[in-house]
């Protein structure tokens, strides 16, 4: 499972069974119950290992939005322990990948209605940092 961490939404992607090809999923509103929800789609889908986009400025360099991604990390590491969840959280570089992610929807085809999903977006980004971290693992 990935997420691209945002303050609005958190985009999820999934693999396939065999790790090897990823797909964007549905997009969670970033509220009071997006950990609830997080964990009720890692309990749904059985998750085993969580990837998160991590957002570093051109020079390597953290960000403010790194720094709230590491807080957002640590707080869903806490809900996962609290649930009894073992899923590991590992960090990819997600540099690029929003604006990877709006050039391959404007590609697509979908009418103008449907490109301006902005959930759609971190969505297909964190299928691109889960496609990013099979493809860098790969045996």
């Amino acid at each position: 499972m990935a997420i691209d961490f945002g303050s609005q939404r958190v985009g999820i992607a999934l693999s396939d069974e065999s790790k090897r090809f990823s797909f964007s999923r549905e997009h969670i509103i970033n509220d009071k119950n997006v950990f609830h929800s997080i964990i009720d789609f890692i309990r749904r889908e059985n998750i085993e290992k969580i990837i998160i986009g991590y957002p570093l400025n051109l020079k390597s360099e953290k960000t403010q939005q790194t720094i709230l991604t590491e807080e957002f990390s640590k707080k869903l590491s806490d809900h996962l322990k609290s649930n009894s969840i073992k899923a590991e959280i590992v960090f990819e570089d997600e540099r690029f990948t929003s604006k990877i992610a709006q050039y391959n929807i404007i590609s697509s085809g979908l009418s103008k209605k449907k490109r301006k999903d902005k959930g759609m977006t971190d969505s297909v980004s964190a299928q691109i940092i889960l496609q990013d971290y099979l493809d860098r693992v790969k045996p």
